[in-house]
């Protein structure tokens, strides 16, 4: 019997995946506890719809990340730090600190576990990568400069 899961189910399948199950095991365990549906028209369907609507809001997501990213390649980010005589900045800047200037300065929104980076010790320029979809990383260049 062919059937749609609603779950995943180690050593059987992944959600949404189409399998072939005997009829005991999925009348007696997969329906009853609401892991599988059968595979006739209405719910292949279903599953249609759902994998059609997962493809365009991907897409969605991917458009927006491409936006981004020009944005974020086009400006420099200067952020003011405290640092000694010989450009060594006190503390580090980090993942956390440009998230958080960004969002200041630009009204850009990036999660800091997506800026893939070294912390910075020193005054100077940087750039660093930020993740923003599969396969799609912008260079954002950061300027740091003593505060006075």
């Amino acid at each position: 019997m062919k059937v749609i899961l609603n779950q995943d189910i180690k050593g059987v399948g992944k959600k949404d995946q189409i399998i072939n199950a005997s009829d005991g095991y999925a009348t007696n365990f997969l329906f009853p506890k609401n892991l599988a549906v059968p595979a006739d028209k209405t719910n292949m369907t279903k599953l249609q719809a759902r994998k059609d609507s997962y493809e365009f809001k991907k897409e969605e997501k991917r458009k927006k990340a491409l936006k981004e990213k020009e944005e974020i390649e086009k400006i420099t980010l200067v952020i003011e730090v405290k640092s000694g005589d010989n450009g060594k900045i006190f503390g580090s800047i980090t993942s956390k600190e440009i998230a958080e200037n960004l969002e200041k300065q630009y009204k850009i929104n990036v999660d800091k576990k997506k800026i893939a980076m070294e912390n910075i010790k020193n005054i100077g320029s940087y750039v660093v990568e930020i993740k923003l979809f599969e396969k799609i990383t912008a260079k954002l260049k950061i300027n740091t400069v003593d505060k006075k």
